[in-house]
């Protein structure tokens, strides 16, 4: 199996790499990425992050339709920011799915850190979520997730991933910077002051 995971793993940075990047191909290397994860997480008795990948495996194939056409009139999707409202349902949201599948997955045979992992699952689905939409604050929720995942694939022996991660926490950091430039930009080439952050 650690030849799957190496597979998975590489093709995740790809993957995060490329989302920083605002380009399209992001999308295809994380529907590949996901599907290998999803085995490799269930074979570890991780079913929060394995299922969550099954998640991400639709918000991939609708995150590549919304970055092609889910901008104004069918164009390409912009960087924005995420509003007061967007928080508030995704806090309630969350805290309430988390419990349930924490509740869910406790009672599973081998199922590890079963309340860590529920909680990061829901904090990925949040993210992924608004990485579809291209909400810029979709990297501080990964930023978040990563600095908690490596300790928890570390703790599973999943070195590869563990390194992944390392990688990812990088990468959202770069995300970051790169969709604020592209945000800025985008106002001012819109003739409009850029929200503070």
């Amino acid at each position: 199996m650690n030849w799957i995971e190496w597979i998975a793993a590489i093709l995740s940075a790809v993957s995060v790499y490329l989302s920083a990047r605002e380009n399209i191909g992001a999308w295809p290397t994380s529907i590949a990425g996901v599907a290998l994860y999803a085995y490799v997480f269930f074979h570890q008795g991780l079913y929060s992050s394995a299922g969550l990948q099954l998640v991400f495996l639709g918000l991939s194939i609708y995150g590549w339709y919304q970055w092609l056409y889910g901008g104004e009139r069918h164009s390409r999707l912009r960087v924005t920011r995420v509003s007061a409202r967007v928080w508030l349902v995704c806090a309630v949201g969350g805290l309430a799915f988390w419990w349930m599948l924490a509740r869910l997955t406790s009672l599973l045979p081998g199922v590890a850190l079963s309340t860590l992992d529920s909680g990061l699952a829901t904090l990925s689905v949040m993210a992924q979520w608004m990485l579809t939409r291209k909400i810029l604050e979709t990297w501080i929720l990964w930023i978040v997730a990563d600095l908690v995942y490596v300790p928890m694939f570390l703790s599973r022996k999943l070195y590869p991933t563990a390194a992944l991660y390392v990688v990812l926490l990088v990468l959202a950091t770069m995300g970051y910077v790169q969709w604020r430039r592209s945000y800025a930009r985008d106002r001012g080439a819109l003739g409009v002051e850029p929200a503070p952050a």
